[in-house]
């Protein structure tokens, strides 16, 4: 199956930018949904954006829709999160996840319909 690895988190300012990566290897990257998940301290994981395994569908938290935008690049294997006008409430351990999908405009929006995660990389925006 596919094993995902995280990168390009760190410390930004209120109002800054930042681009995390999440590079898959093993099985054939396209025939899966991704997913990008977040953790603030003392808090639940939770959604913040999917993109179907066609890259056709997308959807986003409400707390980051039309901050942050996910793509994916089949070439390279590795799905993106470009995160813009980023908050302290944004600060978080981000996660990509994965779920092998048959059905190609379909995005999952819930921890439970992804079985394959990556290590999540520290974002931490404050001044």
């Amino acid at each position: 199956q596919v094993q995902l690895g995280e990168s390009g988190g760190g410390l930004v300012q209120p109002g800054g930018s930042l681009r995390l990566s999440c590079a898959a290897s093993g099985r054939t990257f396209s025939n899966y949904a991704m997913g990008w998940f977040r953790q603030a301290p003392g808090k639940g994981r939770e959604f913040v954006a999917a993109i179907s395994k066609n890259g056709g569908s997308t959807n986003y938290a409400n707390s980051v829709r039309g901050r942050f935008t996910i793509s994916t690049d089949n070439a390279k294997n590795t799905v993106y999160l470009q995160m813009d006008s980023l908050k302290p409430e944004d600060t978080a351990v981000y996660y990509c996840a994965a779920r092998e999908s048959k059905i190609g405009a379909l995005y999952y929006t819930r921890e439970p319909y992804y079985d394959i995660w990556g290590q999540g990389t520290q974002v931490t925006v404050s001044s």
